[in-house]
């Protein structure tokens, strides 16, 4: 490395926190995660991301594209190396086969080769469709993560997980492939609705409630300044968050023991993402989901019902749903739980929690429990 990259890379950490997933096998796949303001704006992210390619192609969306994508596409121009955009159609329905094949051919005509990088531009679904596309195209090229919305960037960005969905639910098709870095610019988190950026504070109570007892006393105690998106807040927030992600995935990539307390929330949050046809966001129905795994906890006698009470106060708080649709039928919630891929010899496995930051996971849930449950949470 000369002096000016050195130098470059010296200005772009400054001001900004820097967490290292650490990944044992092979080593070679780990990588930073690079939280800041104006990281996008800054030269120094194109000397790293210069290392990993000879061209780039940014995968983003038709919401996010007229925002940034050309203010990317300008930067990357800046170091002469050639730089393609390709839209796919904002929303859930995107993540698709039929999606990634089109950009798949898209890439071809473009020309990308095992060269190339791949930079995904975007929220969850662009992040998942990109790096789906990256793990199977010319089997894998790098691909790097620049997340613009909360959830993306506390939750979908981290971590190596892709995919895209299936009329039966969720994500069922997908793959464990790591990115060459991530970059949380903070910057965008100024232009999220407000739709949008309570999704994220959804994953955020999640990892309050699963990691990190302080957190969640930190969420209760600062939600005033938090909802008005302070930017101190907001870095401690998206970091401390990303930190339990990342420790998280140090021990378990491939979800096969610990990292399955992510999905506090998600199994009945999945189904009714897939019962509403996605008319529910990501972050309203793992909200729901969060306060039907705590009752759950409790009608158990895991979870105190004081305790259950604060997590469901502190969904509230932030503005996010605690009931399920009216019109959603118990039986049909429960058929999508049925083919969740979290499922094991056909048992529906739940995170529970014994006391906030103390989260299990159990297929032991008593006949009547998950569907009594439902019941009480329907509007």
């Amino acid at each position: 490395m000369n002096r000016l990259q050195r130098s470059s890379e010296r200005g772009m950490h400054r001001n900004m926190e820097s967490i290292r997933v650490t990944l044992e096998k092979p080593r070679k796949y780990s990588y930073e995660i690079l939280i800041g303001e104006d990281i996008v704006d800054r030269k120094g992210w194109i000397t790293t991301v210069k290392n990993h390619a000879d061209r780039y192609v940014i995968i983003t969306d038709s919401n996010v594209n007229p925002l940034y994508g050309e203010m990317v596409r300008a930067r990357l121009g800046e170091i002469a190396l050639p730089v393609d955009i390709v839209e796919i159609p904002a929303g859930e329905p995107s993540k698709s086969l039929n999606i990634v094949l089109d950009v798949a051919r898209q890439l071809v005509r473009l020309k990308v080769s095992r060269k190339s990088l791949l930079i995904a531009l975007g929220g969850g679904v662009v992040g998942d469709v990109a790096g789906f596309i990256a793990s199977i195209y010319m089997r894998s090229i790098p691909y790097v993560q620049i997340p613009t919305t909360l959830l993306a960037q506390v939750d979908s960005s981290v971590g190596g997980k892709t995919g895209v969905d299936l009329p039966e639910g969720k994500n069922l098709l997908g793959t464990f492939y790591q990115p060459k870095a991530v970059y949380i610019d903070l910057s965008f988190l100024k232009t999220l609705s407000d739709r949008d950026f309570a999704n994220g504070l959804a994953e955020i109570i999640k990892y309050g409630i699963i990691g990190d007892n302080n957190l969640f006393e930190f969420l209760e105690s600062e939600s005033d300044g938090i909802k008005k998106r302070n930017s101190s807040l907001m870095k401690s927030l998206v970091g401390r968050s990303c930190k339990i992600k990342a420790d998280i995935v140090e021990m378990d990539e491939k979800e096969l023991g610990l990292r399955r307390i992510l999905n506090f929330g998600h199994t009945l949050g999945h189904a009714l993402e897939s019962a509403t046809d996605y008319g529910l966001s990501h972050g309203e129905a793992v909200s729901i989901g969060m306060v039907g795994a705590a009752k759950i906890s409790h009608r158990l006698d895991h979870l105190d019902g004081a305790s259950c009470q604060r997590i469901v106060d502190l969904i509230k708080d932030y503005h996010l749903p605690t009931k399920i649709p009216a019109g959603l039928k118990t039986a049909q919630i429960m058929g999508f739980m049925a083919t969740d891929k979290k499922a094991v010899g056909g048992q529906v496995h739940f995170v529970l929690v014994k006391k906030i930051g103390a989260p299990f996971v159990t297929p032991d849930i008593p006949s009547g429990v998950v569907e009594g449950t439902i019941e009480e949470l329907q509007a």
